[in-house]
């Protein structure tokens, strides 16, 4: 087995204002991630400065961020906001707007933060690798669903792709600790989100606030969900094995309540390394913004004169079927992951807008990959087709669920 994993590669400096500072796009800026992103900008204002600030529709939160930073670009992806966007932004800011204005802040940094929720995120995961930029990769959905392309986009000279999420940003880590070729297995760890130990019949009835409960974590809407149906370890899954390299066969998923433990590598010879912190987003962030380099700011510090309990245990298949589908789609390859990914976004969608059952999701998304059919991933519009196609036939699996009222 041969892991690869990004070397680290020089990142560019503005050399004009803010001579030695790193310029940050964040992109997505008004959701989970991005919020937290500009908390750890804000922390650090000696390391980095804010070159743009992009999002889809929350124009007031937008303009808020735009006052305090200032940045020299502002997008918002939904050209119907634009008129109100003008009349907010403080003066001397540009203002991009429509379906490739948020692309196209990559060419204003060094570091492109991808915070965009959903499929959504390719187009800006695809141009900051192409424009040679380090990526700090939030959008688990681009890479899964557009593969092949994104890692061509790797190969450009420049490119770097770092990943915030705290699995992944764990994995990042452990690896550092030995040779490639003596990694023995990547452990993903789950929380178990807010339906751990319940049975499929237990979850028959649960509420969109019920599955938004989460035990540990603070997310949007979407990766929430997700985290309660275990699909968002699915994605994961796959996610680390386009980041990493490693085999299916080689990552493991371990449901761990307490998310101390992010992920773990194990090496040939038994040796385990795992990475450990309190859950706060902000560290894997600031991992990836500050990368080689760590950032001064102990977000997530344990504190070890505390009992700690740590507990790890297999994940229910049965009762979380998502896993596994994710799985499957992941070892088919090609245009599979993108029926997986879109067929999961539609069926999430409609639960939370009480359309279908909690239970729905999984039917809903076997469905559509039994519908699957195959297609070579060659170009971004090669990405769009599969997904739009899947999304029609995961809309259709919707109807037949659709609750009655």
């Amino acid at each position: 087995m041969t892991v690869t994993m990004d070397q680290p590669t020089p990142v560019r400096t503005t050399t004009t204002g803010h001579d030695s500072k790193r310029r940050v796009a964040v992109i997505g800026s008004t959701g989970s991630i991005g919020t937290q992103t500009l908390d750890v900008l804000r922390s650090a204002p000696d390391r980095f400065v804010v070159s743009a600030l992009g999002a889809s529709r929350s124009v007031d939160l937008l303009a808020a961020q735009a006052e305090e930073f200032h940045p020299r670009v502002v997008a918002i992806a939904d050209s119907a906001f634009e008129a109100r966007l003008a009349e907010l932004l403080p003066a001397g800011i540009e203002l991009r707007a429509g379906p490739g204005a948020l692309s196209s802040l990559t060419e204003t940094a060094d570091v492109v933060v991808n915070a965009v929720v959903g499929f959504a995120g390719l187009g800006v995961t695809v141009a900051a690798l192409r424009a040679g930029r380090r990526l700090a990769l939030a959008n688990k959905e681009s890479l899964v669903a557009g593969a092949p392309v994104v890692q061509r986009a790797r190969a450009t000279v420049g490119a770097e792709l770092v990943p915030v999420d705290s699995e992944h940003g764990a994995i990042h880590q452990c690896l550092a600790c030995g040779r490639r070729e003596a990694v023995a297995r990547l452990v993903i760890t789950a929380s178990g989100g807010p339906f751990r130990g319940r049975t499929g019949e237990d979850l028959a009835t649960v509420t969109v606030a019920d599955a938004l409960a989460h035990p540990t974590w603070q997310m949007g809407p979407k990766i929430t969900i997700d985290s309660s149906t275990l699909m968002n370890k699915g994605l994961e899954v796959i996610e680390a094995r386009e980041l990493f390299g490693v085999d299916y066969d080689s990552i493991e998923v371990v449901v761990h309540p307490q998310s101390i433990v992010h992920s773990m590598v194990e090496f040939c010879d038994g040796t385990t390394i795992a990475q450990l912190s309190v859950p706060d987003m902000r560290l894997p962030i600031g991992y990836a913004l500050g990368y080689p380099d760590r950032l001064a700011h102990p977000y997530g510090s344990l504190d070890f004169r505390t009992r700690l309990h740590l507990d790890f245990e297999p994940p229910d298949l049965a009762t979380f079927p998502c896993l596994q589908l994710a799985y499957e789609a992941g070892r088919a390859g090609g245009s599979a992951p993108a029926w997986l990914n879109a067929a999961n976004e539609v069926a999430v969608a409609a639960f939370l807008e009480d359309r279908i059952s909690w239970r729905a999701i999984a039917a809903v998304v076997a469905e559509t990959l039994e519908a699957h059919e195959p297609s070579e991933l060659v170009q971004v519009e090669d990405v769009l087709e599969a997904d739009a196609q899947a999304r029609a036939r995961a809309t259709h699996a919707v109807a037949a669920r659709e609750r009655t009222a």
